[in-house]
């Protein structure tokens, strides 16, 4: 079994294990950006094949928090599946995850099939059907030491799923550049940030992702969800608590998180 079979086993072992099973050996700073995405598609594979559904993508490592926390730099892309979609109401246990964190974002519902290499803004927000509050969930785990962007492809941005709001908002009522996004634990707030600190703002995150998708041979789908990054960084829960997401203009989503 070559090296990029042999990862995308075990990271798709992981995922539902919890755990990496065996050896760390050959090191994953083997692979090269392009083989960190030949793993993840192969994981994509057989994570279809064992029943679930790909529903969108997301776009990780885009502010200045995220690359402080990971020591990583560039944007990389995931895969949003289902039934790891969660509605607002339900009820989570965070010990259903490996070192469970999340992150507040914009869960943008695509429209229409899109493509292209320099989409306008205008041309973007056209193309977003709604636009909702949303808590993105995460195994926060880097198997390997240290941290690498090789291993965040791998394991599609350490995703692990995505609640969505119930509210839906026109995209041409946002500005997605001045909304401050706000994350409360048991009413406390613990972070805050604006929009334009993912990549300059979300709609810069979409285009990004369409035209990393455009140049592989493939399209943004029509009734896809994308989630275009954080401007904070991961906020841990190792707790029961009430986790809050408030960002302006789509109002708030919260989840109980209880174990």
């Amino acid at each position: 079994m070559n090296l990029i079979n042999l990862l995308a086993k075990k990271f798709f072992e992981a995922f539902y294990e919890k755990e990496w099973v065996s050896e760390f050996s050959p090191h994953i700073s083997n692979l090269d950006i392009s083989e960190a995405y030949q793993v993840q598609d192969l994981v994509a594979k057989m994570r279809i094949e064992n029943g679930e559904e790909e529903v969108g993508f997301k776009v990780g490592c885009t502010s200045h928090a995220i690359h402080s926390q990971f020591g990583l730099q560039e944007p990389i892309i995931g895969r949003l599946f289902a039934p790891h979609i969660h509605v607002e109401g339900e009820q989570l246990n965070w010990k259903d995850y490996v070192n469970c964190a999340i992150e507040p974002e914009m869960v943008l519902k695509i429209g229409m099939d899109l493509r292209g290499e320099s989409l306008s803004d205008d041309q973007l927000i056209n193309a977003i059907e709604y636009v909702s509050p949303g808590i993105e969930i995460h195994n926060f785990k880097f198997w390997y030491s240290p941290p690498s962007s090789q291993e965040l492809i791998c394991s599609g941005g350490i995703h692990a799923g995505l609640v969505i709001g119930n509210k839906k908002v026109s995209p041409k009522k946002l500005s997605f550049q001045n909304e401050v996004f706000r994350v409360y634990k048991d009413g406390v707030l613990v972070t805050k940030a604006p929009a334009s600190e993912i990549m300059g703002g979300p709609l810069h995150s979409l285009r990004w992702l369409i035209k990393f998708l455009t140049q592989r041979g493939m399209c943004l789908k029509k009734d896809s969800f994308v989630i275009p990054g954080s401007p904070v960084e991961l906020v841990t829960i190792s707790t029961s608590i009430d986790l809050k997401v408030e960002i302006d203009l789509l109002g708030n989503l919260v989840v109980k998180f209880k174990n």
